[in-house]
């Protein structure tokens, strides 16, 4: 009797491609500690601007999606590393860390100047309450937002965890990157 014919199927996708180490080893390389960092400042971002009761939804929306959407797919990211699932899914992984980083830097760019507008539309507005009337004591601005002090110290800090993670994600994007390339 003759052999069987190989299954083209399973023949034609080359094995997956990932630099990284799997498991635990993942958490001891730069880029797993980066991973860990924009999920822990993403999730920082995320808490904030929900603290803020999100004073400008227009805005802050986007900020909340951003943050929330980043947060699972970086979570699910990490989740294939330390399982050791990625290495069987056929795939470059190299590639997909490198278009995932760099997606999620522009997103998260883009929130970080929304959230920081958001911010500097207050422009030192202090609202003043006499008598049951809104009067706006400062305002050389077109567009401004009324915030309390508690959401404009709350916004402030969602701008700087924004603007950090994006760096992280922008390093991660870097250093996947140069993997990619190697």
């Amino acid at each position: 009797m003759s052999e069987p014919a190989a299954n083209p199927a399973a023949t034609s996708f080359p094995a997956p491609t990932i630099s990284l180490p799997l498991g635990l080893e993942v958490l001891r390389t730069y880029s797993g500690v980066l991973i860990c960092s924009e999920i822990l400042f993403g999730g920082l971002v995320w808490i904030l601007v929900a603290a803020s009761s999100v004073p400008v939804p227009l805005l802050q929306g986007w900020v909340m999606f951003v943050s929330v959407t980043a947060f699972i797919l970086s979570c699910t990211y990490l989740a294939l590393l330390l399982t050791g699932f990625a290495d069987r899914i056929n795939t470059n992984w190299n590639f997909v860390d490198v278009f995932f980083h760099f997606i999620v830097v522009l997103f998260y760019f883009g929130a970080f100047v929304l959230e920081a507008a958001a911010t500097a539309a207050h422009g030192g507005a202090h609202v003043q309450n006499q008598t049951g009337l809104i009067c706006v004591a400062y305002s050389e601005r077109n567009i401004f937002t009324i915030l309390t002090d508690r959401q404009y110290n709350i916004n402030i800090a969602a701008t700087i965890f924004a603007f950090v993670t994006t760096l992280c994600y922008g390093l991660s994007m870097l250093m996947g990157f140069k993997r990619w390339r190697m």
